[in-house]
């Protein structure tokens, strides 16, 4: 029999649904499925079809989604509780849902193991950015990004507490936890999609949105950059982090090693979807040597827009991260109407936090088409 589960409180602001969410990690996963319902459907849906374009079979889905089932359930109970929860409340199979917490992983290193679709047609994703106090014309530790991917993708804004620490972060429906947002020990994260020869499924490790979970319930800069650092990942991912006291660092990780790069100075750190310095780590970026550009032009094209004048002030912030310089591989994408359907990408979340003050703004879609709302803790 299925516990009673209060519901959730749910507001929109901007078309993206906010879930406080309360209780037992069970109890906040079903009030998840439950407001979620239809999101959560067409996320399964939607990454199905495009794991499947990556090369993937149908069988091959069933038991990659299994072996991710088993590794959840291994590593951390509490995250499989919010799991079953969102199986539950929504009314789907817990396969589908260990397929979307572990889409990163399979879809992913599908691109690198098939070679299909080409990945210039995907055109990168993700331009993060971050800075301390003497980079804002606001002041504090600030950080944020512009997240490209998929048109399509349904995703929501969740608030909840682990013990004493309260999160607010996005994460797309039927996913467990948050990849981008803060917390109320002054800890930001960003993410950024990185990929590497080594990478494989099949590697046994913490998958990436249990760590971007971990990471936003840490009560310190040290525990969050261990959270994504150890130990060494299946696939490779950029993990930037922020704290309100300690600045910021961007974390690049792979199956073979991981290095962390701190703010120098006063100008803020940039990073889009390429290792800063592959050799450092001995990785070999694969998907690079078929002429895709975007992720250099846009990391470079920010550091620009950033590195001109500080300290920054929000308004000119939020100027950079509606850049169009460079059409299709902007910092601020859209869809590109001559792209296959099932591989347009655009900016579909805009965020800027700011850690000191627990505050969040963000657009969804691209932030040129509307104004910042926002949300606190």
């Amino acid at each position: 029999m299925t516990p009673s589960v209060a519901s959730a409180t749910i507001v929109h602001m901007s078309e993206l649904p906010f879930l406080h969410l309360q209780g037992s990690p069970y109890r906040q996963g079903v009030q998840h499925g439950r407001q979620l319902k239809r999101q959560i459907a067409h996320n399964i849906e939607l990454y199905r079809s495009r794991m499947i374009t990556a090369g993937l079979a149908e069988s091959e889905l069933a038991e990659r989604a299994q072996r991710y089932l088993g590794l959840f359930t291994r590593e951390d109970s509490l995250y499989r509780a919010i799991m079953d929860g969102i199986a539950d409340g929504s009314g789907q199979q817990l396969l589908d849902i260990a397929l979307l917490n572990a889409r990163y992983e399979l879809l992913y290193s599908a691109w690198s193991e098939f070679g299909r679709p080409s990945l210039d047609s995907i055109r990168s994703e993700c331009t993060a950015f971050g800075g301390n106090s003497d980079a804002f014309t606001d002041g504090g530790v600030q950080m944020g990004q512009n997240w490209d991917w998929f048109t399509g993708v349904e995703g929501a804004l969740l608030q909840w507490k682990s013990g004493e620490t309260t999160v607010i972060g996005f994460t797309e429906a039927g996913v467990a936890g948050a990849k981008v947002g803060i917390n109320s020990n002054g800890i930001g994260l960003c993410v950024n999609g990185l990929g590497a020869s080594v990478d494989d499924w099949r590697i046994d490790s913490v998958p990436f949105h249990l760590r971007t979970w971990r990471i936003l319930q840490s009560t310190t800069m040290q525990q969050a950059v261990g959270h994504a650092t150890a130990p060494r990942p299946a696939c490779s991912a950029n993990f930037f982090i922020g704290s309100a006291s300690r600045g910021v660092a961007t974390i690049e990780t792979s199956p073979l090693s991981s290095r962390v790069i701190y703010q120098d100075g006063t100008q803020p750190l940039v990073h889009a979807n390429h290792f800063r310095e592959p050799k450092a780590l001995g990785v070999y970026e694969s998907w690079l040597q078929s002429g895709r550009v975007s992720t250099y032009h846009r990391c470079e094209r920010m550091e620009t827009l950033l590195h001109k004048e500080t300290p920054i002030s929000a308004e000119r912030l939020h100027a950079a991260m509606r850049d169009h310089d460079g059409g299709p591989i902007a910092i601020c994408r859209h869809p590109v109407e001559t792209d296959p359907e099932e591989l347009r990408t655009h900016t579909a979340l805009a965020v800027h936090l700011e850690l000191a003050e627990g505050r969040m703004h963000y657009t969804w879609g691209p932030p040129c088409e509307s104004e910042f709302a926002t949300v606190a803790l």
